[in-house]
């Protein structure tokens, strides 16, 4: 089968690269979603040096032009929610209203930013020296490194690139190697509706070439970066050692805490949709299920009865609940995870093994373990994966002990009906980010998103917190 190749983005210009990779559709694998070229290092240095000679341009430009830029870049991906959701969902394998709902955060997300361009506020005052006045203002850092991760792979490079550019900055982007046409097609969109050629480049490729070429190029005022613990501990150490700013979002193992008192069919739905929405394929999924003994085994039973029900099919199937793993690298690890879980002693309550759909694709069943405990590699590790363990608790002291043991903290849940537990839960989990009675995952768009410990590092994204990353802040004298 013949592709076209969709080329990289260099300083206005859609450019080959040094060769291409098929982007695989893990719901059909017979059904490609296109081609796409691979960067070269000395590609990423051009596109580098095409980001910092428009920079000076760009950071001086009206915050009105960037604002009605993203504004009406948002406005298309809206309105191409439909189409641009189901080429996310082909690639990626999530559910198609899972797909259109992460086109539509995208388009959310840029027109939002457009409204932070024109509210970069600064401060004004009296010096103690007679007659002078300080300025304490906001600016843009400069070229602006992006690396994006597989599992939202339009959502999380549209709240990366977005308040970027509407903070001044100009932006290299390297978008994850196996999903990039959902990363092409925001580019392609930012691009005509008009940014200067330079302001925004699109390096596609690998980590290794493209991403390392990325983190250590000494024009490359800042690096963000969504990925692994692991890679982004690699990413922190390349910048920091030149001194570039960085900012990590990273892995989670992530409670979700049931007591005696929760209403049991909210904490079922909350804790399904946590732990097994989007294929367990994202960093804020609830893997650990850690259930006060009065509930557990109602919880339990109810559970599995809720697994037994859900749709995994095609991306594209109506009335899939759950699609498949995104590639047979990650199946193997989801897999090679469940095995260890039942060396350690797990019980299987429900499902772990392969499924067969009209379409050849990675369909896993949603594994269920119970009588877990804290210290089994299931409850310390991320799977990333349609996995997860329940682990039995006495009370709401050791619940809250068990939820804090992990060296993780990007989100934590609870589902009660006890407004002191929620009200002492929301002050004492050791998490960037809480909720009650609801799935883990969620965040809205204009909230800060981030943790704590290995899970994050830097300042958070999204809403307008953003600007503590993106921008730098200068103190200017003036005496008349």
């Amino acid at each position: 089968m013949n592709m076209e190749v969709k080329r990289n983005l260099i300083a206005g210009q859609w450019v080959e690269g040094s060769g291409s990779r098929v982007n695989e559709n893990p719901s059909d694998k017979s059904d490609p979603v296109g081609s796409f070229a691979s960067a070269t290092a000395d590609q990423v240095n051009d596109a580098v040096s095409a980001a910092k000679k428009a920079f000076t341009a760009w950071s001086r430009t009206s915050p009105q032009v960037r604002s009605d830029i993203l504004d009406k870049a948002g406005n298309e991906v809206i309105a191409r929610k439909e189409e641009l959701g189901k080429q996310l969902s082909r690639e990626e394998g999530k559910t198609l209203p899972e797909g259109i709902g992460e086109a539509t955060r995208a388009g959310q997300v840029l027109k939002w930013f457009a409204g932070e361009a024109l509210r970069i506020h600064g401060d004004k005052m009296s010096g103690l020296r007679p007659g002078t006045e300080v300025e304490v203002t906001r600016e843009g850092l400069g070229v602006v490194g992006i690396i994006t991760p597989w599992n939202f792979p339009i959502a999380i490079p549209a709240w990366k690139v977005a308040p970027a550019l509407a903070f001044g900055n100009t932006v290299v982007l390297k978008p994850a190697d196996l999903v990039p046409a959902s990363a092409w097609s925001l580019v392609d969109i930012l691009q005509r509706a008009g940014l200067p050629e330079g302001v925004l480049n699109l390096t596609m490729g690998s980590g290794s070439v493209v991403g390392n070429a990325l983190i250590n190029h000494k024009d490359v005022s800042a690096v963000t970066f969504t990925g692994s613990t692991k890679t982004g501990k690699t990413v922190a150490e390349a910048c920091v050692k030149r001194l570039a700013r960085v900012q990590l979002e990273m892995g989670g193992k992530n409670p979700m805490v049931v007591l005696d008192d929760a209403d049991l069919d909210i904490a079922v739905e909350a804790s399904f949709q946590g732990a097994f929405g989007s294929t367990g394929q994202r960093c804020t999924a609830s893997s650990r299920l850690i259930v006060q003994q009065g509930i557990h085994d109602k919880f339990v039973a109810a559970m599995v009865e809720r697994l037994k029900k859900a749709k995994i099919d095609n991306a594209l199937e109506p009335g899939a609940e759950i699609g498949p793993v995104v590639d047979q690298r990650q199946l193997d690890q989801d897999l090679e995870y469940i095995g260890i879980a039942q060396k350690e002693g797990a019980k299987l309550a429900w499902g772990g093994e392969l499924l067969n759909r009209k379409t050849q694709g990675f369909y896993l069943n949603c594994a269920l373990f119970t009588e877990t405990n804290n210290n089994m590699r299931i409850s310390r590790e991320e799977v990333f994966g349609p996995v997860a363990n329940v682990i039995r608790v006495k009370d709401y002291d050791e619940a809250l002990s068990v939820a804090n043991d992990t060296e993780y903290g990007l989100v934590g849940g609870i589902c009660t009906t006890s407004l002191k537990h929620a009200t002492h839960f929301k002050r004492n989990i050791e998490a960037g980010m809480t909720m009650v009675n609801l799935p883990t995952a969620g965040v809205d768009y204009f909230v800060p998103f981030g943790g704590r410990k290995n899970s994050s590092y830097g300042s958070r994204e999204q809403g307008e917190l953003a600007r503590e990353f993106f921008t730098v802040v200068k103190t200017a004298y003036t005496r008349p």
